[in-house]
């Protein structure tokens, strides 16, 4: 039996995995290798919350081939070095794969591909984190879309995606062994253990996971998604982050429901999600660049003890600070509040943008190449289709419209629990002062620091988007 690796990256799971159903599908015994590359040229580590995610995802993968006769075979170093010894190692006659969009992988894999095909060894790639491949999706001038709506419009034109592949239930196996890393070796450094109080990672989570959310909060998801206190958001992000699920399975099965403006909305979401990899894969560079690069111009303010004061929730802004408490206590954060704390920083304390998106990124379980950096700028307004920079969330209204009950500042802000909801969202009104709560004094205010950002604005010189 001819032998063949599987390559796996964001695609930590076993159903609806087109690499490893195509190589069974040719006959090969399979050699399932993840490979750990932190030093080609361009690509991004990953943060400390998503290396104990991809730990935790790592085990259930292995098991679940383990289960089939199989195992993972861990290795770390520039994947093109390691996969052409592993090649020579396993006499393999073929690699399969599924495509990464950010350009330094793509760039990788294209060298790989070549490299391969040079010793007769085949390559495939295949299309499996995307409803659409980036170059699927024109205008009608044959150009990328920069703005969501007829970009989502022309993704849901095509043709249904198909139904998603099943798992194998069994893994021909060649014969011998590879040595390689112990998963605790590969990812010795990790954040603390009690974000396992919050999640489950792995395939077979993220599977229950979405049958509860479409059980339990899909109808009402357009009407409650924005309430931070409710848990009526889906919490997919990591499970698609990591690949434990595709976004072909999520499709599938919300359409398979009655249509439903909950369900609309959430395959928009998706949609938006499809949206930041095509900017990636036509623009690149988006956690390093504004995609307006007026923004490059912006007189940024360098304040270490208020960028200190935002990422460890104590700015004085209860809806702020709750979000960035929440943050560190669990690596994730509700998505309205996502917004709501980097126009804080963005645009009240005038801190570039990827000050904050590098914070995100590492600690958050759901830190995404595609859409941590887009969100940043849509709030930023650098970014193509995003706010414009002069909508500037005032946090005290924020918090009093999507928080009017002050349940979710009151969750992860202990020490104001005690205020009535009518000073919750202002507690310097509240009785007793401010000094007595133990709670600090917001550290800019809000007025002056909507006019100090306005008026940097005012300066800029509008340039057109960047191109690729």
């Amino acid at each position: 039996m001819s032998h063949a690796i599987v390559w796996f990256r964001a695609d930590l799971r076993l159903a609806d995995n087109p690499a490893l159903a195509a190589a069974l599908e040719a006959g090969h015994a399979v050699i399932p290798v993840y490979v750990l590359d932190e030093e080609t040229a361009g690509i991004r580590a990953f943060g400390t919350a998503a290396r104990w995610w991809l730990r935790q995802s790592l085990q259930a993968l292995d098991a679940a081939l383990r289960s089939r006769g199989s195992r993972l075979v861990l290795r770390r170093g520039p994947a093109e070095q390691v996969i052409d010894e592993l090649v020579t190692q396993c006499q393999a006659d073929a690699v399969y794969w599924n495509r990464l969009y950010d350009p330094a992988s793509r760039d990788r894999d294209a060298r790989l591909k070549q490299s391969l095909l040079a010793r007769g060894v085949t390559a495939h790639s295949f299309k499996a984190s995307l409803l659409t491949e980036p170059w699927e999706a024109r205008t009608k001038a044959g150009l990328p879309f920069k703005v969501f709506t007829p970009f989502w419009r022309a993704c849901r034109a095509q043709a249904d995606p198909g139904r998603p592949l099943d798992a194998p239930t069994r893994l021909p196996r060649p014969a011998g062994s590879l040595a390689g890393a112990s998963i605790a070796s590969l990812l010795h450094q990790e954040t603390p253990s009690d974000l396992a109080a919050h999640w489950t990672p792995g395939e077979a989570s993220a599977v229950d996971r979405l049958a509860s959310f479409l059980d339990d909060d899909l109808e009402a998801y357009h009407r409650q998604r924005d309430i931070p206190a409710v848990d009526a958001t889906s919490r997919l992000s990591p499970h698609l982050a990591f690949g434990e699920l595709s976004p072909r399975q999520i499709w599938r099965a919300v359409t398979a429901r009655r249509p439903s403006p909950g369900g609309e909305k959430f395959l928009a979401e998706i949609g938006w999600r499809e949206f930041s990899y095509n900017l990636l894969f036509h623009v690149g560079g988006l956690d390093r660049h504004s995609m307006r690069a007026e923004f490059d111009d912006l007189p940024w303010r360098d304040q270490p003890e208020l960028i200190d004061a935002w990422k460890h929730g104590r700015t004085g802004y209860p809806i702020v600070d709750a979000g960035m408490r929440q943050l560190l206590a669990t690596g994730w954060m509700h998505n309205r509040v996502r917004m709501i704390t980097a126009s804080f920083l963005i645009k009240h304390l005038l801190v570039d943008w990827r000050i904050g998106e590098r914070w995100f990124w590492n600690r958050l379980v759901d830190a995404d190449p595609a859409n941590n950096p887009v969100g940043w700028q849509w709030v930023a307004g650098s970014g193509a289709d995003a706010a414009p920079f002069f909508r500037i969330f005032n946090p005290v209204l924020q918090g009093e419209k999507f928080d009017p009950a002050g349940a979710y500042v009151k969750r992860w802000l202990p020490e104001l629990a005690h205020l009535p909801p009518n000073s919750t969202h202002r507690p310097w009104t509240a009785d007793p002062p401010l000094s007595q709560q133990r709670y600090p004094q917001p550290i800019v205010d809000h007025a002056s620091a909507r006019q100090r950002a306005l008026d940097a604005f005012a300066g800029l010189r509008r340039r057109p988007l960047r191109s690729p």
